[in-house]
């Protein structure tokens, strides 16, 4: 029985359940839609029960759905414990951690500061992933994902960060030039450098910023984007423009006087970051020192940004 059953579909069902839609399973599991909605249709078919209610409303499970989402999802869990414990009698003094986040974040906040737990915690090996699907969790890639954006991890643990605010900020050169930049209105004679992360959901961008510190951006001729939020802070550093700042990604940047703010006015940004783990491998001393750690960086970190 063991060998006929579809694991696959079965692995669909419970991302699908858990993150509450196709089209979050099919980003986790990296297939199409129409992809996930045929191993779900392959499932039911196999059960010989509907598993979930589709309408325009969107998707939900039934109560067989749920059950066996819950059997398939403890027996992953299951298979975590086991396995964790087998890779740490092997070797439990060198267990690393694989810890997976944004780039930007894992640039221009993490690495300067991964000195620090080398030093608090030199028997810990700790490799940085650009993986951020928590599908890499099941498939044992990642231990934990520093995740950029809202809460929405049913399933897993999770405990916020740090939070972030907004603001314009450009290089100190940059006000010293002939073209003006003393009020909103003087963006239109400047270059935007944007950040162009659209792809994970509704990112804080210019215009939300605009609309919270209640401002008008006037129409902008010039607009460089960047896939890359380290990219962008970096861009500005050197000039080539104004960059709209979020502070985990500026705070040191504006202590060391590379970037400088141009307009007083600063917003709370809608997204935080996150740690996020299988709730088996907050079991695990390495990880659990991690996560200490970086609830001690944040709480040193004098944020020169108020919302």
């Amino acid at each position: 029985m063991l060998r006929n059953l579809p694991h696959t579909a079965l692995r669909t069902l419970e991302s699908v359940v858990r993150l509450r839609g196709f089209g979050h399973a099919a980003d986790e599991l990296n297939v199409t839609q129409s992809a996930v909605s045929q191993h779900i249709k392959s499932l039911e078919e196999w059960t010989g029960h509907r598993l979930l209610n589709r309408s325009s409303r969107g998707t939900s499970p039934t109560d067989n759905g749920l059950r066996l989402a819950a059997a398939v999802r403890e027996g992953y869990e299951i298979v975590e414990t086991a396995c964790n414990e087998l890779r740490d009698r092997r070797n439990p003094q060198s267990q690393g951690i694989t810890v997976s986040t944004v780039p930007g974040f894992a640039f221009i906040w993490m690495f300067p500061r991964l000195l620090g737990f080398d030093q608090k915690c030199p028997e810990v090996p700790l490799s940085i992933s650009a993986n951020t699907q928590t599908s890499s969790f099941i498939e044992g890639d990642v231990d934990v994902i520093i995740h950029y954006g809202m809460n929405d991890f049913p399933g897993l643990h999770v405990e916020h960060l740090l939070s972030e605010i907004m603001t314009p900020v450009c290089a100190p050169e940059l006000l010293e030039r002939q073209l003006r930049l003393k009020s909103i209105s003087d963006l239109c004679e400047h270059t935007l450098l944007v950040d162009d992360i659209s792809h994970i959901g509704n990112p804080p961008t210019w215009e939300y910023w605009a609309k919270s510190a209640q401002v008008t951006l006037p129409k902008i001729p010039h607009i460089r984007k960047f896939s890359q939020s380290n990219m962008v802070i970096q861009a500005a550093i050197k000039g080539l423009g104004v960059a709209m700042g979020r502070s985990p990604l500026i705070a040191d940047a504006l202590r060391e006087g590379t970037l400088v703010r141009p307009f007083p006015q600063t917003v709370k940004s809608q997204y935080s970051y996150w740690f996020v783990c299988p709730h088996e491998a907050m079991k695990s001393k390495n990880i659990r020192d991690f996560r200490d750690w970086l609830h001690e960086e944040v709480a040193a970190e004098k944020m020169p940004l108020k919302p």
